[in-house]
């Protein structure tokens, strides 16, 4: 049953419809009050490292936000928060914990830095249940093949605990973007459970071919075939092929961005749907393969 765009109402009758339970979704935000409104304000108003930003759609208190998401049918999600230099990290995983224990559909997740002392608090997020950890490889601007994070990388790898990493050149170039460094970490740690945020658009090619190499990356969908996206940024057909396989071999997984995108939820539903490779995909994408990660 085809999704009707941009209406957020209709998202439960269209994922009852593919027999689904509700939504599993790897890549929603929520921050720290003071972060999150330096956030907000860099996309609203443009800036380094998002360039022209965009209006948020879901601009809401966190109230509001839980309530959409659970409106929705989002059965599970992180918070995913990320650190941009030295000394944010732990506190950050400390908050992002908490938000997780007093929020029953929150996946417990954490960060990491390049910084003294790395190693100790990762261990101390695993050991509070930690599911899931994000880093942004263009907004923290660190090289992700530093010594200091090879016992990180190898710790998670151990765990296998999924790592969404931001590492494409999207919204602006900067950083160790690209599929080079962190490459380099995966030859290094094989078993490390990598999901490329935002099927690394713009660069798609590459990230799919880690994809395709390793047996434990995958992609989220994170903004990816949105009106949005597909203005400057359009997936390729010579890749629809591959992403149907990757799909049906758990190694793509529903992401949204909620709340910093710049239309409904709705229509990041609608966008995968529109792709028309059938059922079974959009199963596995919007349930299967998330249940399977966390």
């Amino acid at each position: 049953m085809a999704l009707e765009r941009h209406s957020d109402v209709d998202v439960p009758e269209w994922w009852r419809g593919l027999g689904l339970p509700g939504l599993i979704d790897l890549h929603v935000h929520f921050l720290p009050e003071r972060m999150e409104r330096r956030v907000w304000h860099h996309f609203n108003h443009g800036g380094p490292l998002v360039g022209d930003g965009w209006k948020i759609e879901y601009e809401w208190p966190v109230a509001e936000r839980l309530a959409r998401l659970r409106e929705l049918g989002v059965r599970a999600f992180p918070a995913l928060a990320y650190a941009h230099k030295p000394d944010m990290a732990a506190d950050l995983n400390a908050w992002t914990l908490d938000f997780a224990r007093r929020t029953p559909e929150c996946l417990p997740s954490a960060t990491f830095y390049p910084e003294p002392g790395v190693v100790d608090y990762v261990r101390r997020a695993l050991v509070e249940g930690a599911k899931i950890f994000k880093v942004h490889l263009q907004v923290g601007g660190f090289d992700p093949r530093v010594a200091e994070l090879d016992e990180v990388w190898g710790m998670l790898a151990e765990a296998g605990v999924p790592v969404v990493v931001h590492a494409s050149s999207i919204p602006v170039p900067g950083g160790y973007v690209g599929a080079g460094p962190i490459g380099q970490v995966l030859r290094a740690h094989p078993r490390l459970r990598v999901v490329i945020a935002h099927l690394g658009m713009p660069e798609y090619d590459s990230f799919f071919e880690l994809a395709a190499r390793y047996e434990r990356v995958a992609l989220d969908t994170t903004m990816a075939f949105t009106d949005f996206s597909e203005r400057g940024m359009p997936f390729p057909r010579r890749l629809r092929p591959a992403l149907l396989d990757l799909g049906l071999a758990g190694k793509v997984v529903l992401g949204t961005d909620f709340p910093t995108i710049p239309y409904p939820y709705a229509h990041q539903l609608d966008a995968l749907a529109r792709l028309d490779l059938g059922d079974p995909w959009l199963r596995a994408v919007c349930w299967e393969n998330g249940a399977a990660m966390i």
